[in-house]
C-alpha cells in the first residue's frame, strides 16, 4: 500500500482556540460507532453529559445535539472542546480527530490532505511559495484506469505549476488537455445557481452578490496562490473519478472553482487574507456538501 500527501500535510497545527471559524460549529457532528460504544459505557459525570448529547436517527447514525447556535454542546467559552481535557484527544469521535484532513482511496493507495474549508489549512495551502510537491512511501499495483488518471493528474498539475506561462494560459491548457471548456455561464447566472443550493452559512450570500456585481480584472493579484488554489482542487478532486469516470467534469470543476473564487476576490479589492477567507467559504459551501458538490459537477456535465 502507497500513502500520498502532499508536501505541507504534516505542517499543519490546528489553532484551536485562537480559530475565527471553529468546525464544532455548524456542522452536523457524526459519532462513529467504536466511539460511540466506549461514550454509552461510560461512567460518571461526563459519561451522563455524553449519553444526553447524543441522538441516534433511524438509520442508527449518531450524532451530537448541537445548540441553537448550531455549536457542538461541549465546545465552551474559548471555543474549546471540553472532551479533550476531560477524556483525552484520543477519545474524540473520528470526524473530530481528522478534520479537515482527508482521504482518498485507491485499489493499492491512500491519499491523504488538508481541506481548505479550515482557515488554518487555508492559509497553509494558499501561502506557500513554492510548488506543491507529493510525497509517497510505500509501495502499489494499480488497476489500469487507476493507473490512467494519476497519470493525466501528474500532467495536469505539471501544467499549472509551469510559471513560464500566465495563469490563464495554464488554465486553457488543462481544459485543452481533457478536451473540456467552461460552462458559457455569466458571473451572475453562476451566483443565482449558486445562491439556489445548500446553505451552510448565510454570510455566504454577500460573496454571491460580489460574484454577481463584479468584474474580474485583466491581471490575477496573486498568481502564485491561485495556481496553489487549482493545484489543490486537482489533486482533490481529480481522484473521484475512481468512482464516477469524469475525469474532464473534475477537471472543469478545479478550473471553475478557482475562476469563481477569483472573480470574487478580485471584485472585493484582492489581498491574500481575503482570499483565504473567500476559499475557505466556497470550500465549506461545496466542498464540504455532497449534494452541493454533485450539483455543481452535473452543472457542468450538463453543458
Amino acid at each position: 500500500m502507497k500513502e500520498i500527501r502532499p508536501d505541507y500535510y504534516d505542517e499543519f497545527h490546528c489553532t484551536a482556540g485562537d480559530c475565527r471559524h471553529t468546525c464544532c460549529r455548524g456542522w452536523e457532528i457524526d459519532i462513529d460507532e467504536a466511539t460511540l460504544a466506549y461514550y454509552q459505557a461510560l461512567p460518571g459525570e461526563t459519561g451522563e453529559r455524553l449519553r444526553c448529547a447524543i441522538e441516534i436517527d433511524a438509520d442508527g447514525t449518531a450524532h451530537f445535539r448541537l445548540r441553537e447556535d448550531e455549536s457542538c454542546p461541549f465546545l465552551n467559552a474559548k471555543n474549546l472542546c471540553e472532551l479533550i481535557p476531560a477524556l483525552g484527544e484520543e477519545r474524540l469521535c473520528q470526524i473530530c480527530t481528522d478534520h479537515p484532513r482527508f482521504r482518498n482511496f485507491f485499489s493499492d493507495r491512500t491519499e491523504l490532505g488538508i481541506g481548505l474549508c479550515c482557515e488554518a489549512a487555508a492559509r497553509l495551502i494558499l501561502t506557500r511559495e513554492g510548488k506543491t510537491r507529493l510525497l509517497a512511501s510505500g509501495e502499489e499495483t494499480l488497476l489500469p484506469e487507476e493507473e490512467e488518471i494519476l497519470r493525466l493528474r501528474a500532467k495536469l498539475i505539471a501544467l499549472m505549476q509551469d510559471r513560464g506561462k500566465p495563469l490563464q494560459a495554464r488554465y486553457d491548457a488543462i481544459l485543452a488537455a481533457v478536451r473540456g471548456s467552461l460552462p458559457k455561464l455569466s458571473n451572475a447566472q453562476w451566483a443565482d445557481f449558486l445562491s439556489g443550493l445548500e446553505r451552510l452559512d448565510p454570510r455566504w450570500e454577500r460573496r454571491l452578490d460580489a460574484l454577481r456585481n463584479g468584474a474580474r480584472s485583466a491581471f490575477a493579484p496573486d498568481p502564485v496562490a491561485e495556481e496553489q488554489l487549482c493545484v489543490y482542487f486537482l489533486y482533490r478532486h481529480l481522484a473521484g473519478a475512481v468512482y464516477d469516470g469524469d475525469l474532464a467534469g473534475r477537471a472543469i470543476f478545479a478550473v471553475l472553482s478557482c475562476k469563481l473564487i477569483g472573480d470574487i476576490w478580485t471584485s472585493e479589492g484582492g489581498g491574500r487574507e481575503a482570499l483565504i477567507e473567500i476559499a475557505r467559504e466556497y470550500s465549506a459551501e461545496i466542498e464540504y456538501s455532497e449534494e452541493n458538490l454533485c450539483a455543481l459537477l452535473n452543472r457542468i456535465d450538463r453543458m
